[in-house]
């Protein structure tokens, strides 16, 4: 990351829910970690599935976790790997095959704090994986 500056997107939405995008290039930490997408639970209500008027999750990659919520296959009991994680995890060029279509759990995902700290779930994941420590995000 030296010499260049990662930068995390933070997008409003109408009703004040905060989605974190990062920048697709080699800037960006988390294309060469995925720690979180193996390890946290991903699950949303169902008005997210690509069948529900305004969804973008694609139904096959989903599991019914009760009549309103879902999770990404693979993510069901955490600690799993999200269906949608291609890549080897902790290797450069790990990435989302649906991240235009994430879920909101995805999206509302933070890599830094507002005050420009590292999320210490993040740290925690990288150090379980035996990737260094994220710095304060630059700027």
């Amino acid at each position: 990351m030296q010499g260049k500056q990662s930068v995390q997107l933070l997008n409003i939405q109408a009703d004040e829910r905060v989605f974190a995008d990062m920048a697709n290039d080699d800037a960006n930490p988390c294309l060469s970690c995925g720690a979180c997408c193996q390890y946290f639970r991903v699950s949303m209500y169902m008005g997210e599935m690509a069948s529900s008027p305004g969804g973008t999750v694609p139904d096959e990659l989903v599991s019914r976790v009760n009549p309103y919520i879902v999770c990404m296959k693979g993510t069901e009991a955490g600690h799993g790997r999200c269906i949608a994680l291609r890549g080897e995890v902790g290797k450069p060029g790990i990435h989302c095959a649906i991240y235009a279509q994430r879920p909101s759990p995805c999206r509302e995902y933070r890599v830094w704090s507002n005050d420009g700290s590292p999320n210490p779930d993040c740290q925690r994941l990288r150090a379980k994986i035996g990737l260094p420590p994220l710095p304060a995000m630059p700027g």
